[in-house]
């Protein structure tokens, strides 16, 4: 498969998942695939395109000062602690039943997404203390850097919605969402390195119109996205994840 094709590919997917706070594995994978590549090729190079994507769209929303740095803390630190250990569990955990449970999820997550209404304020983020804030980010962040490895996912698609239900105004909650998938997201793809499954040459192309693409997407997200079309957008999304990857479970 010609790598500059392919990168094409990438750069139109990252500016869509850095408005979202997304990295875009979850959509990687499946196109490597399809495209040809192998798959234990495919989950490292997706965990690492996740990673620049985020990487790019954070450097954007740290500027305008978006991301929530008390909340990304603890979920940074136990997601790193997980990915690797996802990573491991690759040899041994039926990935066909995680894949079941997650499109279950990517569904309700979806249908929260679409039907939460207009309404989206900053001020009830207040209510999560900090005590509080903490043990939420350890516990989800180390469940998230888990799955994160064991599937190639950078963890996005749970953060956001948790996030917003936590009472963050969507555009802050996709900004300290990919602060945080860029972390969960190297700390998988290191857990994969071992295994020499790369493709270095179709890294280098995709790495760069990955990070060209966050670059785009997030300048977009901070000055023309609403938020009502973004909680959309996301809510399309996660439905048409749930939908392929049911599709090659079927």
């Amino acid at each position: 498969m010609d790598p500059i094709f392919v990168a094409v590919i990438i750069f139109f997917l990252a500016i869509i998942f850095s408005m979202l706070g997304l990295g875009g594995s979850l959509v990687y994978v499946p196109l490597f695939y399809w495209l040809g590549i192998d798959m234990l090729v495919a989950i490292p190079t997706a965990l690492l395109l996740n990673g620049i994507t985020s990487s790019s769209a954070a450097i954007t929303y740290y500027r305008k000062k978006m991301i929530d740095l008390h909340m990304a803390a603890p979920f940074v630190l136990a997601s790193t602690v997980g990915a690797p250990i996802g990573a491991y569990f690759t040899k041994f955990v039926s990935v066909g039943t995680l894949l079941w449970i997650l499109s279950v999820v990517l569904v309700l997550a979806g249908a929260r997404m679409l039907l939460s209404g207009n309404k989206d304020t900053e001020a009830n983020n207040e209510s999560v203390g900090g005590k509080k804030r903490f043990i939420i980010g350890i516990c989800l962040g180390f469940v998230i850097g888990v799955f994160a490895g064991l599937l190639g996912l950078g963890g996005g698609v749970f953060i956001v919605p948790v996030l917003i239900a936590l009472g963050y105004e969507t555009k802050r909650a996709s900004a300290t969402s990919a602060f945080i998938v860029l972390f969960s997201s190297f700390s998988g793809f290191f857990g994969h390195l071992g295994t020499g499954h790369l493709d270095l040459t179709l890294m280098a192309y995709t790495a760069l119109a990955a990070f060209i693409g966050g670059q785009v997407g997030s300048h977009l997200m901070h000055s023309k996205m609403k938020s009502k079309t973004i909680k959309q957008m996301f809510g399309v999304v996660l439905w048409i994840m749930a939908v392929k990857i049911v599709s090659g479970l079927m």
